[in-house]
């Protein structure tokens, strides 16, 4: 089972943890903050009131044989930039660091991030996403050109099953899930009726998905 540490425990790093920890990962969370590790202490397999920026003290709750560590540091650009380079040069396989700018993510990509967030920025569009579609439920970008998204089945749909709505031919999409009520279908075969009310899990390109969202 892979094993996370998060440094930083504001908001993001905070629900960031105790969502891994909920998932059944082991999770380490680290911040300066008393009051913060405190109140996540109960929650994740251990928290810890370290400076992370003390490299001994890093060393010493060995961050380095974490499967993937996520630097959710704040406001402290410095500091964050910082604790990036340092995981790396420590041999940590796999850093994810917060960047709060593009000009932000593009240093911390300089310095050996091997993935680089924007949860403010990303957020941002998800929720503009969801002001403008009268369809679309949610959305996981997956690159910049494709993703998932959860979306009310249009009406065109209804009462067809999956091979005559024809999503894959017309639409180059492809449903990977229907959720009905409290049951979900998962791969659902091309001869699966769509009900008014179901909810398509649905992948492919964004312009693709944007036609059908518009259908």
């Amino acid at each position: 089972m892979k094993q996370f540490a998060v440094i930083g425990l504001g908001r993001f790093g905070s629900s960031l943890a105790l969502t891994l920890a909920r998932m059944g990962y082991d999770v380490l969370a680290v911040d300066t903050n008393e009051d913060k590790v405190n109140n996540i202490m109960d929650r994740v397999t251990h928290a810890v009131q370290v400076d992370a920026m003390d490299e001994q003290a890093l060393r010493a709750l060995g961050i380095r044989n974490f499967d993937v560590v996520i630097v959710a540091i704040g406001q402290d650009v410095q500091s964050n930039i910082l604790v990036t380079v340092m995981l790396k040069d420590m041999g940590v396989k796999k850093v994810v660091s917060k960047a709060i700018t593009e000009l932000h993510g593009k240093v911390l990509e300089r310095v050996g991030a091997d993935k680089v967030i924007f949860p403010e920025r990303d957020m941002g569009v998800r929720v503009a996403q969801a002001l403008v579609s009268k369809n679309i439920m949610d959305q996981i970008n997956l690159s910049p050109d494709y993703s998932i998204i959860e979306m009310t089945a249009p009406d065109g749909l209804f009462g067809k099953t999956l091979a005559e709505g024809a999503l894959r031919v017309k639409h180059g999409v492809t449903v990977l899930a229907i959720r009905r009520g409290n049951d979900v279908i998962i791969s659902p075969g091309a001869k699966q009726v769509v009900r008014e009310g179901d909810v398509l899990v649905v992948v492919g390109r964004n312009n693709k998905l944007k036609d059908l969202e518009e259908k």
